[in-house]
């Protein structure tokens, strides 16, 4: 069963989403499972402090090294013995890690399971990521204001690759991403709504025109909006 461990100062946070819909039947159905510890347990003072000011001044308050080491070095010891980072990685979601895509996603799946550490204030001591071999990663160029609301939706992005959750598996081998592309306009009834219809080809049942049109829809729309995506995606093509 693949699992994902949690540390974090909001434990209530989870399962949010998580607990509806397919992902929420296949976590009650135990296909997956979700361990979410509380930092604040690993506290060394009667107050139960988690963060200090920053070394050598400036705004704001970071994560104790002390306090992390020991809440991740906790989750470590609740792993399958023998487990090693590359079959559990350990994962701090930050702006400046690496961006999460959908290979990576691919490769999250084929692991026993992930421990995502949420961080909150200023982030994490430097000195906890460097010796508990933690790796960053980012799902944008953007910043929230703790690392929960990005576990969810990296948590959401595996869990629905895992065999048994999606009802109908072969939905994911089109979607975006999956091939490099974005994927193509969907449609269903009404055949006519509000004076636009369904395009012809895709109600004229051959079934070799309908992928043609897709796959070319799929072009298109990739090179407009993601023009990143299509030059890689036009480079791997040229060097297959």
């Amino acid at each position: 069963m693949w699992q994902a461990q949690i540390l974090t100062l909001f434990p209530e946070m989870f399962p949010g989403p998580l607990g509806l819909s397919l992902a929420g039947k296949a976590l009650e159905n135990k296909i997956w499972g979700m361990d979410v510890m509380q930092i604040r347990d690993h506290a060394r003072d009667k107050h139960r402090s988690v963060d200090d000011t920053p070394a050598g001044g400036g705004p704001g308050m970071v994560m104790r090294a002390d306090v992390m080491g020991h809440a991740i070095d906790r989750a470590i010891e609740k792993r399958p013995k023998g487990t090693s980072n590359e079959d559990w990685p350990l994962i701090y979601l930050s702006p400046r890690g690496k961006t999460m895509d959908q290979k990576m996603v691919h490769s999250f799946v084929k692991n026993q399971g992930i421990t995502l550490i949420c961080g909150r204030f200023e982030g994490l001591d430097e000195r906890v990521l460097k010796k508990r071999n933690v790796q960053e990663i980012s799902l944008g160029d953007f910043v929230l204001s703790g690392g929960e609301i990005a576990a969810l939706m990296l948590i959401d992005a595996v869990v629905r690759l895992i065999p048994g959750v999606i009802g109908e598996p072969d939905t994911l081998l089109e979607e975006s991403f999956t091939s490099g592309l974005l994927e193509y306009p969907q449609y269903t009834r009404p055949q006519e709504w509000e004076g636009e219809k369904i395009p012809n080809v895709l109600t004229s049942g051959h079934h070799e025109k309908i992928k043609e049109w897709r796959k070319l829809k799929s072009e298109e729309l990739t090179k407009d909006r993601r023009p990143d995506l299509w030059n890689k995606f036009s480079y791997k093509k040229s060097d297959d």
